[in-house]
C-alpha cells in the first residue's frame, strides 16, 4: 500500500502490508508502564477546572482521566516485538513519558529560572546561556533544553521530574513529539511504517492491525472523555449512552472542545450575543441595580422556621460567617415585638464575632439558637414532624409543593428569607477585579424581590407551556427522594428561586445545541442547593459552589443565587479547546449499551458498578430543563433518564444487563478486536462479577493493570481512594472447552509463575539501565490474578457446568465459587513471589497472612510507596481481618504502618490478630529491650510462651534481621540487632 495521506499532514509514502498484525499481541498485553500512568492520571485529575473537558459540564463526575486513555489505546495498537524493553521504551516516548519529553514538558512550565540551574549544576560556559541573571536574549529553546536535560538527571524519581512539568496534552504536539518520530520509524521500520504526528501512527497502525483507520467505540461514553480523547489521537470514534445529558456532553466534547479555531470563535459570538440580550432584559425589569447604580452580585438566602417552643420565627443557616476574607458576618437581633429576629450584616468584625458567628442555628442535626440567655435545642425531624406508621412507613408534616408553586406558601414549616446582598459598586462595574461588599437587605431591596416574584407568578403557567421552565415531577428514588422528604418539593422547578427562574427562563429563550450545554453548566451553579462559600482563599470574597459539589442532591439551610452579571461571566469567557484532527468521524447514539448496531475493532468502556454514581436521577436535574423544544441537533434523544433501562450496579439485574451490553459489544467486533474495561477496585465481590459477565459474553481475559487515584476531601470525610483495574479482553477462541477445578489449579499456578517471572526479568533489566523499576508489586500482583483468569475465561464449562449459566444464576450468601478459589489461587501464588528485599524465600513461606502483610508494606515504605490503595489491596491479597488496625497513619498519600514503639499492650494481646502471631510476641521484646529489660531475661520469657520456640528460632532470627533493615526507628533497629544475636548465638544447653 503507497501513499497514503493522513489528515493534516504531507503525502507521507509508506510500505503498509494491511492486515500484516492481524494476530500479533498488543503491547499492553505484556508491557504497560502502570505507576508512569498512575501518577499522570492524579496530575490531570488534580487539576480539577483546568482538564480538558470538565468545563462542559464539571457535574459529570466519571471521566476517566485522557492520559489514561490515550495510554491504551496506543497500548492497544502497538505491537510487541522480541525486544521488550525498547518496545517500552518507545511508548514511553510516544506518551512524552520519557527524558526528552519530560524535559520539554518542563521548559514548557519553565519549571527552571537561569538563577536556579546555575544553581543546580555545574555549566563550564555559563556566557553561552546567560547574560547577568537571566537568559540571553538569542537564546534558543534547544539551548535551554541542553540545560533542562541535566537539571532533570539530578532527580531521582520519575514523580519528581514529571512533577516540575506540564502535562503531555498542555504542551504544543508538534514540538513536544518531533524529536520522537525518527526512532518510532526505525523501531517500526520492518512494518512499513512512516509516521511524522500520532494521528499518522494510529492510522497506520489501524491497518496494520484491522486494514483501516482503527475504531474505538464506548456504549457507557458518560462526559465523553473516551471518543473524544481517541479521535483526538486519530481513531474514528463511536459514543452511545441510554442518559441524554451523557449524549450531550460527548457532543460538545467532539463539536465545541475538539472544534476549530474558528468554531470556537463563532461560539465565543453566540454566546457574547447571548450574555448581552439576557443582561439588557434583566436590566430593563430593573431588579439587580440600587438607586445608586450599584450591581447586585449574588444573594444570600436561607430558610427560617417557627421554633414550637418559644413561638419565634428562626433563621437557619450552618454558620453565620459570609466572607472570612473581609470578616463579614450575619447577626441575628431579637425583635420582641415580632417575635423574629433582625439580620444585620457586619464587615470588619472582630476575632472573637468571627468565632461565635461560626456556629448557626443549625448544628448537629437540630435547630440551636439563645434567646435572652436561654438555648432551645429542637431537632430538625421534630420540626418536619418526621413520623413511621403502623406499615413501618415513613413521612412527615411537611406540606407538598403544587406544580405551581415556586416559593413557601405562609404556613409551611420553612420559609425562606433574603439575608444580604453581595453588591458590586458602580464605579467598578467594568474594571477587572470590581470593588465589593456584603450588605442586608433595605427595604428596596426586598420591593425588588417582590417584583421579581411578581413576575414569574404571571409568567410561570406560560414559562411550563413554552418549556422556558422545567414543569416535570421528581420520580422518587435513592437520590431525589430525599427532596420531597426534607422539602416537600415535587417537581424540579421547585429547587430555583423566582430570582434564578427569571434568569434561566430569559436563556432558554435563546437556546441553541452549544448554549445548552452552558445552561446545564449555569444551573449547576445557582439553584436552591448551591452552597455560600464564605471565600476563605487569597482575594476571594465568597461565592457559591456547585449543586453536585458531589455527586447527590444535597438540601441546604442557607445558599447563594447568582445575579446577572455573575451568572453570564461563563458566556464571555473564552472558549477553550484541544481540536480533533480532520479526519477522524464521530458516530453517536443515545441507546442503551446493549443495542449498539456499528462495527468497532476497540471497545473502552467504564460502565457501572457497585457503588456507582445514580446518574439516571440525578441527571433529571438537567433533563427537566431541556426535555421540551430541544434544540435540532438533539431531537432525536429520547429525554428521560430511562430508569428501568439504566445498569445498576449490583444484583441479578445487573449481571444481566451487562452480560447483554458486552455480548452485543463482542459481536460488534472483529476475531482480533480489543475490549478494555475499567472499573473501581473497591468491592472484590464486584470483581467476582464482573468477571463472570465477561466468561459469559464470551471474551477472554488477556491482561490486568492498576492504575491508582488518590485524593481527600472534606465532603468524604476519611482516606477516601480510588484504583482504577484496567481490563483487557479478547474474544475467546470459538468451539467447546470444558474445564475442571482440580486440573484448572496447577494450570492457573503454572501460567501465574510465568507471568510474574516474564515482569520481574524486565523489571530487573529497565532498572539496571535506567534506576527505575516498571512495575510495583500492586501490578504483579494484578498480572497475577489476570494470568489467572486468563486461563479461567478459556473455558465455556467448568466443571459441567455452562459459564452463560454460572454467570446468571443468582448467589448464595457466603457462597464460595470456583471463580472465587481461583482467584484466591491466583492471590496467593503471586503473593509467594513477591517475597520482600531482606527475607529469604524459605521464611517468607512461613509467615502468616498479618505478618506477610507487615512486612511487605513495611519493605514498601522504604521505597516511598506508602499510598493506602497499596495497604488495602495487599491487605486483601492476604487476608488480613482489619488492616486499620496496625496503621499508624490512614491519610492516603501519608499511609503507613504503626511504629513498634506506638503498639499499645491491649493491641498485642492473643486476642489481636497481630498478637497472636510471632510477630507480635517479637513486637513485645523489642519493646521490653526499649525499656532496659535484661536480654536474657526476655529470651527466657519467650522460650516459656512459646511452645515451637526452638523449631522458628531461626525465622525468628530472620524476621529480626529483616526489621534491623527496615525499621524507620533507629532504637527499634539496634534493639533488633541485640536480640537477634541473642537468638542466634544461643547454645540449647542454656
Amino acid at each position: 500500500m503507497k501513499k497514503r495521506t493522513p489528515m493534516h499532514a504531507k503525502t507521507i509514502t509508506t510500505t503498509l502490508t494491511p492486515l500484516a498484525l492481524k494476530d500479533a499481541p498488543a503491547l499492553i498485553q505484556t508491557v504497560f508502564p502502570a505507576q508512569k500512568v498512575s501518577f499522570e492520571a492524579q496530575s490531570e485529575r488534580k487539576a480539577v477546572a483546568a482538564q480538558t473537558l470538565t468545563g462542559l459540564g464539571s457535574y459529570w463526575k466519571g471521566r476517566k482521566p485522557l492520559i489514561l486513555v490515550r495510554a491504551i489505546v496506543l497500548g492497544s495498537l502497538l505491537p510487541l516485538t522480541d525486544d521488550a524493553e525498547a518496545d517500552l521504551a518507545i511508548f514511553e516516548k510516544l506518551m512524552a513519558f520519557d527524558d526528552e519529553g519530560l524535559a520539554r514538558r518542563a521548559l514548557a512550565a519553565n519549571a527552571y529560572s537561569a538563577t536556579m540551574l546555575q544553581e543546580i549544576i555545574p555549566i563550564s560556559d555559563p556566557e553561552r546561556y546567560f547574560s547577568g541573571r537571566g537568559w540571553r536574549r538569542d537564546i534558543t529553546d534547544d539551548d535551554k533544553l541542553i540545560l533542562y536535560r541535566r537539571a532533570l538527571a539530578t532527580l531521582s524519581s520519575y514523580e519528581e521530574k514529571a512533577g516540575l512539568g506540564k502535562r503531555p496534552e498542555e504542551v504544543d504536539q508538534d514540538w513536544l513529539f518531533a524529536p520522537v518520530w525518527a526512532e518510532v520509524n526505525r523501531h517500526y521500520a520492518h512494518l512499513g511504517v512512516n509516521a511524522r504526528s500520532l494521528p499518522e501512527l494510529v492510522e497506520q497502525f489501524g491497518i496494520l492491525r484491522y486494514g483501516h483507520r482503527p475504531r474505538v467505540g464506548d456504549t457507557f461514553s458518560g462526559g465523553g472523555s473516551i471518543p473524544f480523547e481517541a479521535a483526538r489521537i486519530g481513531c474514528d470514534a463511536y459514543a452511545s449512552d441510554l442518559n441524554p445529558v451523557a449524549c450531550m456532553l460527548t457532543w460538545g466534547a467532539f463539536n465545541i472542545v475538539g472544534a476549530s479555531a474558528k468554531s470556537h470563535a463563532e461560539i465565543e459570538k453566540e454566546y457574547g450575543a447571548v450574555a448581552k440580550v439576557v443582561s439588557t432584559a434583566i436590566e430593563t425589569l430593573g431588579v439587580e441595580k440600587d438607586a445608586k447604580g450599584n450591581q447586585a452580585k449574588a444573594f444570600l438566602y436561607c430558610l427560617e422556621t417557627r421554633c414550637p417552643e418559644s413561638g419565634w420565627l428562626v433563621p437557619m443557616s450552618p454558620t453565620w460567617v459570609i466572607s472570612k476574607n473581609g470578616n463579614v458576618i450575619a447577626q441575628l437581633v431579637p425583635d420582641h415585638a415580632n417575635k423574629r429576629f433582625d439580620i444585620r450584616v457586619k464587615s470588619g468584625a472582630t476575632t472573637e464575632e468571627m468565632r461565635e458567628a461560626t456556629a448557626g442555628t443549625v448544628q448537629d442535626g437540630n435547630l440551636q439558637y439563645q434567646l435572652d440567655g436561654k438555648t432551645f435545642r429542637i431537632p430538625i425531624r421534630t420540626l418536619r414532624g418526621d413520623f413511621r406508621d403502623s406499615q413501618g412507613n415513613t413521612g412527615n408534616r411537611l406540606r407538598q409543593w403544587e406544580k405551581e408553586d415556586f416559593a413557601a406558601a405562609p404556613n409551611d414549616v420553612f420559609q425562606e428569607r433574603l439575608y444580604a446582598i453581595h453588591w458590586i459598586t458602580k464605579e467598578s462595574l467594568k474594571d477587572a477585579r470590581p470593588k465589593t461588599y456584603f450588605v442586608a437587605p433595605t427595604d428596596a431591596d426586598l420591593e425588588r424581590e417582590r417584583r421579581v416574584n411578581a413576575i414569574v407568578a404571571e409568567n410561570l403557567t406560560r414559562w411550563h407551556e413554552e418549556g422556558l421552565v422545567p414543569d416535570m415531577a421528581i420520580e422518587s428514588g435513592d437520590e431525589t427522594a430525599r427532596l420531597l422528604r426534607e422539602r416537600g418539593w415535587t417537581h424540579w422547578h421547585h429547587l430555583f428561586n423566582a430570582r434564578q427562574l427569571l434568569l434561566y427562563a430569559e436563556l432558554k429563550k435563546h437556546a441553541s445545541a452549544t448554549l445548552s450545554l452552558s445552561l446545564c453548566q449555569m444551573i449547576n451553579t445557582s439553584a436552591r442547593l448551591t452552597r455560600w462559600t464564605i471565600g476563605d482563599g487569597p482575594g476571594r470574597s465568597g461565592g457559591t459552589k456547585q449543586v453536585f459539589d458531589n455527586q447527590a442532591l444535597n438540601v441546604l439551610f442557607n445558599y447563594g443565587c447568582r445575579a446577572s452579571t455573575y451568572l453570564l461571566d461563563a458566556l464571555t469567557a473564552k472558549v477553550g479547546g484541544s481540536s480533533i484532527p480532520n479526519g477522524p468521524q464521530l458516530e453517536q447514539r443515545c441507546l442503551p449499551a446493549a443495542e449498539i448496531s456499528s462495527n468497532c475493532d476497540i471497545f473502552i468502556t467504564d460502565p457501572p458498578y457497585a457503588d456507582a454514581v445514580n446518574y439516571h436521577e440525578i441527571t433529571e436535574f438537567f433533563i427537566a430543563w431541556l426535555r421540551k423544544n430541544p434544540p435540532q441537533q438533539f431531537a432525536d434523544w429520547v429525554w428521560d433518564s430511562r430508569r428501568a433501562l439504566a445498569i445498576k450496579g449490583s444484583g441479578e439485574d445487573f449481571r444481566r444487563g451487562m452480560v447483554a451490553a458486552y455480548k452485543a459489544m463482542a459481536e460488534h467486533m472483529p476475531d482480533n478486536g480489543m475490549q478494555c474495561v475499567m472499573f473501581t477496585h473497591q468491592d472484590t465481590g464486584v470483581w467476582g462479577d464482573l468477571i463472570g459477565i465477561f466468561w459469559a459474553a464470551g471474551l477472554q481475559v488477556g491482561a490486568a493493570w492498576y492504575i491508582a487515584t488518590e485524593t481527600t476531601s472534606e465532603l468524604k470525610k476519611g482516606g477516601y481512594v480510588q484504583g482504577t483495574v484496567i481490563l483487557m479482553l479478547k474474544k475467546r477462541a470459538a468451539g467447546e472447552r470444558t474445564g475442571f477445578k482440580q486440573r484448572l489449579l496447577p494450570a492457573v499456578r503454572q501460567e501465574v509463575a510465568r507471568q510474574i517471572e516474564t515482569m520481574m526479568h524486565l523489571n530487573d533489566t529497565v532498572k539496571a539501565h535506567h534506576g527505575e523499576p516498571v512495575f510495583n508489586d500492586s501490578d504483579l500482583q494484578m498480572a497475577g490474578y489476570a494470568a489467572a483468569l486468563k486461563v479461567l475465561t478459556a473455558y465455556t464449562h467448568i466443571g459441567g457446568e455452562d459459564v452463560t449459566s454460572f454467570a446468571l444464576r443468582p448467589r448464595t450468601r457466603g457462597e464460595i465459587t470456583v471463580v472465587d478459589e481461583i482467584v484466591q489461587q491466583a492471590a496467593e501464588t503471586a503473593s509467594s513471589m513477591l517475597v520482600p528485599e531482606g527475607l529469604v524465600p524459605e521464611t517468607w513461606a512461613k509467615l502468616s497472612g498479618i505478618e506477610r502483610f507487615m512486612f511487605k508494606m513495611l519493605d514498601m515504605e522504604t521505597t516511598g510507596a506508602s499510598k493506602l490503595d497499596n495497604y488495602q489491596n495487599f491487605a486483601k491479597a492476604f487476608h488480613v481481618e482489619d488492616y486499620t488496625r496496625v496503621m499508624g497513619d490512614m491519610r492516603p498519600n501519608h499511609a503507613r504502618l504503626k511504629r513498634v514503639s506506638e503498639y499499645a499492650s491491649r493491641e498485642l494481646t492473643d486476642a489481636t490478630e497481630i498478637g497472636a502471631s510471632r510477630l507480635g510476641r517479637l513486637i513485645i521484646a523489642l519493646q521490653q529491650l526499649l525499656k532496659d529489660t535484661e536480654p536474657q531475661v526476655i529470651v527466657d520469657q519467650m522460650r516459656s510462651e512459646m511452645a515451637d520456640f526452638l523449631e522458628v528460632r531461626s525465622l525468628l532470627v530472620d524476621v529480626l534481621t529483616f526489621i534491623e533493615r527496615k525499621s524507620p526507628e533507629p532504637e527499634v533497629r539496634t534493639a533488633a540487632e541485640v536480640l537477634g544475636a541473642r537468638l542466634k548465638n544461643l547454645r540449647f544447653g542454656e
